[in-house]
């Protein structure tokens, strides 16, 4: 019994460095649960993908026929509703999709250049 007396301090020791451990690794270390990892791996993949696909964007707007017509329907919409008009314009639409691409219509604004009225 007098062994488990000396060992006591060590066990609550231990245990309150492990917790100090795990609560500073986490607040200012810089650690992740494995969720969280996900969830940033996702949306930096997603942001390199439309980075990626931006050129197709304005390029698809450069040659478009109608690119003229479009663009003022654009430019006369407000901020909101350009995105949904970078959609309907066709744009956005990835070949090889059948929908546009949200993420990819507003990076379409901004590769545009649209400049305000």
């Amino acid at each position: 019994m007098n062994s488990l007396e000396w060992l006591k301090p060590g066990i609550y020791g231990a245990l309150v460095g492990a917790a100090l451990t795990v609560i500073v690794g986490f607040s200012w270390g810089g650690w992740v649960t494995g969720g969280s990892a996900e969830e940033m791996a996702s949306d930096l993949a997603n942001d390199n993908v439309i980075a990626a696909l931006l050129p197709v964007c304005v390029d698809m707007a450069r040659t478009d026929a109608d690119r003229i017509a479009k663009l003022a329907t654009i430019r006369e919409a407000t901020n909101y509703k350009r995105r949904d008009a970078v959609m309907e314009a066709g744009w956005a639409t990835v070949p090889g999709s059948d929908a546009p691409n949200r993420d990819l219509a507003q990076a379409c604004i901004a590769g545009l250049e649209l400049g305000e009225s």
